[in-house]
């Protein structure tokens, strides 16, 4: 029992890790087309995430095989009815990584703009969907002992869009954050002046969100019967209110921190909920997922808990050390002498 919890914790961890890092990433490329007027400031933008966004997406691919080898069963039904969705977010990932490595290999304008409708699609989709899956996981997919009854748009209902709304405007004030501690310049004042927009906007939408998360969903069961989970939705709440004290008071910095939490803690808010369920049946509980339905055995978990206690700390400290080398202000003059700059 203790091993399955374990897991479900790392779970969680692994999933809230890869929202704040890619987050900022998915918002960067969501914003391009309305804080950088010409090539050179789009140019910019992307070299802004050049150095770590692949990095960041260690963490999906962390998260998506803990997934596979502690919960197998989840993983198999997550991946037969969210296989569209899935496909989806996977084929625009892709898209994405391809455009930012593509983009500077011609001078080409309308090679280098298709490239970077490419790089706003390949973000704005993931972000969306990754929500929607996720909203819709929240409220329990339609299952029982025959499988999934459902189809895309039966995920496409009011509150996985209310759900993908939310992860798109929370990334896009993350990226947005992102922008201001790592440029300079005009780019500067207009994703300071982009953050100071989009706040008020995610502010009453996640507003919403908790409000039919109650009617919606039962992850609000867990903290009314286990009051010692209380502090993660409260530290959500309260991580949102400092981002925008500070985003208004024009420090970026404590903003993009206070950013960070909030995704954080809104990841782990879920999830907290969702205990001991990794995907509830909407149709008889009985048929729900759980940590201890559909865990492997004891002796993989086992052997999955050492791995990760010898090698995750050394993936932490890696990109740790990535962030503190590539943590300087880049601007339009420096990428226009960098060889190496995308």
């Amino acid at each position: 029992m203790i091993f399955q919890i374990t897991w479900f914790i790392l779970w969680g961890v692994l999933w809230a890790v890869y929202f704040m890092l890619d987050g900022f990433d998915f918002g960067v490329s969501i914003l391009q087309p309305f804080i950088a007027k010409n090539d050179a400031e789009r140019r910019l933008v992307l070299n802004s995430i050049g150095p770590v966004w692949d990095g960041n997406e260690v963490w999906l691919i962390t998260a998506g095989g803990a997934t596979f080898a502690a919960f197998p069963t989840t993983y198999a039904v997550m991946f037969s009815a969210l296989y569209t969705p899935l496909f989806i977010i996977l084929c625009a990932i892709i898209v994405r990584g391809v455009s930012i490595e593509f983009r500077g290999k011609s001078e080409n304008p309308l090679y280098r703009r298709a490239w970077d409708w490419a790089f706003v699609v390949g973000s704005f989709v993931p972000a969306l969907l990754f929500g929607v899956a996720f909203g819709n996981i929240f409220q329990g997919l339609p299952m029982d002992a025959s499988g999934y009854h459902g189809t895309l748009f039966t995920l496409l209902n009011p509150y996985g869009i209310l759900t993908g709304a939310l992860f798109v405007l929370l990334f896009a004030v993350h990226g947005a954050l992102w922008l201001s501690v790592r440029t300079e310049g005009e780019i500067l004042e207009r994703a300071r002046g982009m953050a100071k927009t989009l706040w008020p906007v995610l502010t009453v939408v996640a507003v919403a969100f908790l409000v039919a998360t109650a009617f919606a969903t039962r992850l609000y069961d867990n903290y009314l019967s286990m009051p010692f989970l209380a502090p993660l939705p409260v530290l959500a709440v309260l991580a949102l209110l400092a981002a925008g004290y500070f985003i208004f008071k024009g420090k970026s910095a404590h903003a993009f921190v206070s950013s960070c939490v909030t995704i954080l803690m809104v990841t782990f808010t879920g999830v907290a909920g969702l205990y001991p369920n990794l995907i509830p049946s909407s149709i008889d509980t009985k048929y729900s997922l759980t940590i201890f339905n559909s865990s492997s055995s004891q002796y993989t978990l086992t052997i999955m808990t050492v791995v990760a206690l010898l090698f995750v700390p050394i993936v932490i400290l890696y990109q740790a050390w990535t962030y503190k080398v590539f943590s300087d202000r880049i601007s339009v003059e420096g990428i226009a002498r960098d060889e190496d700059a995308y």
